[in-house]
């Protein structure tokens, strides 16, 4: 009796271990908007040593495997500039126009872009960006490979405000990343290349998710989302009155 009571425990405990192990674990956001900043942050920084940029300026992740990046410099050795607002840029050492036009609150931009989003989560005490997507499919680099004007995340135009029909889509703030737009500010932009220009990309502009859309409704569903934007300016000027 003994011995079938042992081996119904031993098969339980088995049973229980191998549930276990099939149960795929789920990240539960945080209810504490600073555990949410917390975990932003460490996710940032464990990115950035964890990528570099290669001759063109892509953002690169270190291999495990091959030794052609060891002596590559990680992204927080390249002189990351951390804002009040926590938005971090990296200008890249000969990728910038000289001199260049600077880039104002209300410049026209016209970019290649890789505008890649993360979730910073953390399973086991272990924190890491998730990358999900690229917001609105904007990935010009690897894509179309055509520069884009005023993407709708650094600039709504007035007729989509006024075409709206909800008072929340009547908001920038819906549609625009104030970190992106900070973080620009810092760069000039090049003027007149085409898309026939081949692409040397100035640098990044990482956005942890308090300087995006945080928790508050936006128009591409993003809460609790960081954005690392990885791009050159091809164009910029004082926003003529039609582009508005």
């Amino acid at each position: 009796m003994k011995k079938i009571f042992l081996y119904i425990l031993a098969g339980s405990l088995c049973f229980a271990a191998c549930k276990k192990d099939d149960e795929v674990e789920t990240f539960v956001e945080p209810e504490d908007i600073n555990v949410r900043n917390s975990y932003d942050e460490q996710a940032i920084q464990k990115f950035m040593d964890n990528n570099y940029l290669d001759s063109q300026g892509n953002i690169k992740a270190f291999s495990s495997t091959d030794t052609t990046d060891d002596n590559e410099k990680k992204l927080s050795q390249l002189s990351p500039q951390t804002l009040p607002s926590g938005v971090i840029y990296i200008k890249r050492d000969g990728a910038q126009p000289n001199p260049g036009v600077p880039i104002g609150t209300n410049s026209l931009i016209k970019t290649m872009i890789r505008s890649s989003y993360y979730r910073a989560t953390e399973y086991d005490g272990n924190i890491n960006l998730t990358f999900s997507g690229y917001i609105n499919n904007d990935n010009t680099i690897d894509g179309s490979g055509s520069p884009i004007t005023d993407p709708r995340y650094y600039y709504v135009k007035k007729q989509v405000l006024e075409n709206a029909t909800t008072d929340i889509a009547k908001q920038r703030n819906y549609y625009e990343i104030e970190g992106l737009q900070e973080g620009l500010k810092y760069f000039n932009g090049f003027q007149n290349m085409t898309a026939a220009d081949g692409y040397n990309l100035q640098g990044v502009i990482i956005v942890p998710s308090k300087a995006a859309f945080a928790r508050d409704e936006n128009y591409y569903g993003l809460k609790n989302t960081c954005f690392v934007f990885n791009f050159q300016i091809y164009h910029t000027e004082t926003r003529p009155v039609d582009q508005e």
